[in-house]
């Protein structure tokens, strides 16, 4: 299914649409995704989101392609598709044989408190009191939806092998119903298994669908997530990622990333998807160490049985027999044996530290490549929204600069004026010139994409900087900013553009504040207040305190969560991405309110080593 889109009018999204390279060319944009309740089922829930995306890309549209378990392997194989969603187990095991890579990960509606979402809830008809634990399942009959599924089956069986339970050994049965899982609870209440594995939240979407009676069923071992509203037998891993292939393009990936991360979470899109956006790739070392456990996906070839493992278990026989032939030889032979068997091991190991030190690295370069970006996407942001206000800066110098021109022309068209009046005239004009490029290149500095650079950096001027590029903003609202700059701070070692897009962030959060607010520029202490100083243990702190509303219960709480924001129209990311910055410089940021009314916004930054203090 292909939808298309053509805007009738030219809306902010309908220019970051044409923003992008052109792909009219091009065919659609193929989304794979897993249907695990069946096509019908998937288009209800993902058809939205992909129309989303064909919105958001006219000239191109996009597709749904809803599969199972194997037509995922055959299509991702074939590259038949540019993304697939699908869920945790499944794309480890894609990105193990063919190398594709999450871009962002589902933000569910019923995520828990870490933000993870998937797991198991293992059914039985109520009233079974012989089932209530996970360890009763043993010699009885069990249903599940496919070996591969990962919340339909695989999250159970690793808690069911650590109750002591083998799912392929100490089961009376185990039968896979194929999709849709819905099949499960059927044969549960009709009483044709004992149990049934089922993932978490479909008992509970079923009854919502009229589909079952939920008093029918009890599930087994229950478990409570904080802030998980489903059922739950299992702990739970992180929710479905959206991954590219290989052989998509970047370009592509980014600007499909860009258009999920700005989609509302109200948006009808979302509320079909039942989810509250979307986020960036979270850890899913969690789900490798399942699979490991399990020896499945890409630990299956921890099964291989080789003759050193039977060495190892039988090695007491082949002890008494070469004691038996010759006890000497056999020392000798032994010995040399453990020596290889131990070499082994340890080139095993190494190999294997390797392998896991340069994914490491791999995902570490990824995941600063992504915080650049969205650094970078955020000092774009923070100038979009004072673009009247540096346009009105600019406007200043260039309207002296016209008057002094117009006013030298009038006195040579009059034949007056001595050449000193044109002298200081030229040189009044040459200084406005230089006042606008300064303030351009302020920008230019501000907003160009380069590399995090960590050196000694004066905290004082970092906060000049930042200041000079809101000033106008403050004149035009009638806000004071008043300075309260500690003198002798030492420097921090810190990328200085990363230091003023902090503070810049928090000044303009706090202008925000104060717009609207009555008598909040007037009076002793009122208006937007920036000091520098030394904290209790040395460390260079910045307050930006101001007499706005202040923090409500709730905006304490969640005020550097990412997507949360107290805006209309706010994407929630710039508290956020400060937070990550001056965390990724060894501070800490946070918030209180300010006695009399407002808020207080602090950050505190290690001071400079010495040998760093003295680098140029």
């Amino acid at each position: 299914m292909r939808f298309t889109v053509r805007p009738v009018c030219l809306t902010l999204a309908g220019m970051l649409a044409l923003a992008v390279p052109a792909w009219a060319a091009e065919p659609p944009i193929r989304v794979g995704v897993l249907a695990y309740r069946g096509g019908d089922h998937a288009n209800a829930v993902w058809e939205p989101t992909v129309r989303y995306l064909a919105e958001r890309f006219p000239g191109r549209g996009a597709e749904m392609v809803p599969l199972d378990l194997p037509g995922m392997e055959a299509a991702v194989g074939a590259g038949s598709v540019d993304f697939v969603l699908t869920n945790t187990g499944n794309y480890v095991e894609l990105e193990a044989r063919h190398g594709v890579t999450r871009i962002a990960t589902l933000h569910s509606s019923r995520a828990g408190a870490s933000g993870a979402a998937v797991g198991s809830a293992v059914i039985a008809r109520a009233g079974r009191e012989d089932i209530r634990s996970l360890g009763d399942l043993k010699g009885k009959t069990v249903m599940a939806v496919d070996p591969d599924a990962f919340g339909g089956f695989q999250v159970a069986w690793g808690e069911m092998l650590k109750a002591g339970v083998d799912p392929y050994g100490d089961l009376k049965g185990l039968r896979f119903s194929g999709f849709p899982v819905d099949r499960i609870a059927f044969a549960v209440r009709d009483g044709e298994v004992d149990a049934g594995v089922l993932r978490a939240c479909v008992l509970e979407e079923l009854a919502q669908e009229g589909r079952l009676d939920p008093a029918q069923f009890h599930v087994v071992a229950p478990r409570a997530a904080p802030g998980f509203g489903c059922a739950l037998s299992t702990g739970l891993y992180p929710d479905w990622p959206l991954a590219r292939l290989a052989s998509t393009p970047e370009d592509l990936a980014k600007a499909v990333v860009v258009a999920l991360f700005q989609m509302p979470a109200d948006h009808p899109a979302a509320l079909a998807g039942g989810y509250e956006g979307w986020t960036v790739p979270m850890d899913y070392q969690p789900v490798h160490g399942l699979f490991r456990s399990l020896r499945i996906g890409p630990y299956e070839h921890l099964r291989d049985v080789t003759l050193l493992d039977l060495a190892r278990e039988h090695w007491h026989w082949l002890a008494l027999a070469a004691l038996a032939l010759l006890w000497w030889a056999a020392h000798s032979l032994r010995v040399e044996h453990l020596i290889k068997v131990r070499t082994a091991e340890l080139r095993d190991a190494n190999r294997e530290l390797r392998r896991e030190m340069a994914e490491r690295r791999r995902a570490e370069d990824t995941a600063r490549e992504r915080q650049k970006e969205m650094d970078h996407v955020a000092r774009l942001s923070i100038l979009g929204e004072m673009a009247s206000n540096i346009a009105h800066e600019l406007n200043q110098p260039l309207g002296a600069i016209a008057n002094y021109a117009r006013g030298c022309t009038r006195r040579l068209e009059a034949g007056v004026g001595t050449a000193a009046e044109f002298a200081e005239a030229s040189r009044a004009i040459a200084a406005q010139a230089d006042r606008a490029g300064q303030i351009i290149a302020r920008i230019r500095d501000f907003v160009r994409k380069r590399a995090a650079r960590l050196e000694p950096a004066d905290v004082n001027g970092a906060v000049e900087a930042a200041l000079e590029l809101c000033a106008g903003r403050a004149r035009s609202a009638n806000i004071p900013v008043t300075r309260a700059l500690a003198a002798g701070l030492p420097p921090v070692l810190a990328d200085r553009v990363q230091i003023e897009q902090v503070v810049l962030n928090l000044v303009k959060n706090a202008l925000d504040a104060m717009e609207g607010v009555a008598g909040g520029a007037a009076g002793e202490g009122g208006g937007v207040t920036v000091r520098t100083g030394l904290d209790g243990e040395g460390r260079v702190e910045i307050a930006v305190a101001d007499r706005g509303h202040g923090l409500s219960a709730e905006a304490g709480t969640r005020l550097f969560d990412p997507f949360f924001t107290t805006k209309p129209g706010g994407m929630g990311l710039g508290l956020s991405i400060c937070r990550t910055i001056v965390e990724s410089h060894g501070g800490h940021l946070w918030a209180t309110d300010n006695p009399g009314g407002g808020a207080i916004v602090r950050f505190v930054l290690p001071a400079a080593a010495e040998e760093h203090a003295d680098a140029p």
